[in-house]
Order: C-alpha cells, then sequence, then structure tokens
C-alpha cells in the first residue's frame, strides 16, 4: 500500500495546519487567490458570518486581478470596509497559500490601510 498523499490530501493538511494556529475569539482575514483574481473576507466565527469582503471582481476596481497591484488594492479596499464594520483587529489565514507575492502584498496593504495583526 503507496503512503504517497495525493495533491488534495496535502492541500487539506496545509489548510488544517493554518487553521490550527487562526483559532481564536477574533475575526478572521481569509484569502483565496486564483490565476486570474484574488479573493478576502474578515469572518466571525464565532457568529458564522461575514462582516466584510473584497475582491478583483468588485465593482470599484479596475484592471488586472492577478498581479501584486491587484492584491495591494484589494488589500486596501478590505481595509477601509473591515474598519466601516467596526473590525480593526484580526487573525490573518492564508488557507494553502504562501505568504509570498500577491498574499503578502495583501496583507502589507491591510496592514497599511489599519488592519492590526
Amino acid at each position: 500500500m503507496s503512503k504517497k498523499l495525493t495533491t488534495s490530501q496535502r492541500r487539506a493538511a496545509r489548510v488544517r495546519r493554518s487553521l490550527k494556529k487562526v483559532a481564536n475569539g477574533r475575526p478572521r482575514l481569509s484569502v483565496h487567490r486564483s490565476n486570474a483574481n484574488i479573493y478576502v473576507q474578515v469572518i466571525d466565527d464565532v457568529a458564522g458570518k461575514t462582516l466584510a469582503a473584497a475582491s478583483t471582481l468588485d465593482k470599484e476596481f479596475s484592471g488586472a486581478g492577478g498581479n501584486t497591484a491587484a492584491a495591494e488594492a484589494v488589500g486596501k479596499m478590505i481595509a477601509e470596509r473591515a474598519t466601516k464594520a467596526g473590525v480593526t483587529d484580526v487573525v490573518f489565514d492564508r488557507g494553502q497559500f504562501l505568504y509570498h507575492g500577491r498574499v503578502k502584498a495583501l496583507a502589507e496593504a491591510a496592514r497599511e490601510g489599519g488592519l492590526k495583526f
């Protein structure tokens, strides 16, 4: 019997590993990255509600969605929307994605916009 893990099993392990680090009472800033777009949400896990969301598919966003400049713009948008919703302190949840490139650019822009994590 082979002990080699499939791609989906390795991805699920990365998600579990990263979620162990963010399980506390603060809202979670969850990031999803695809080749063409980047999506981010501020989620209250206790109430099970999304407090704020932003992506490169929003009407306010213009330009290409798959580069670091787009990620920075989305990071600023989520910081504005989260502070408008009354959230300033969050936990960063990168999910299965490495903290590098577009994910890092989004996080730094959100920090500059006023979110603390």
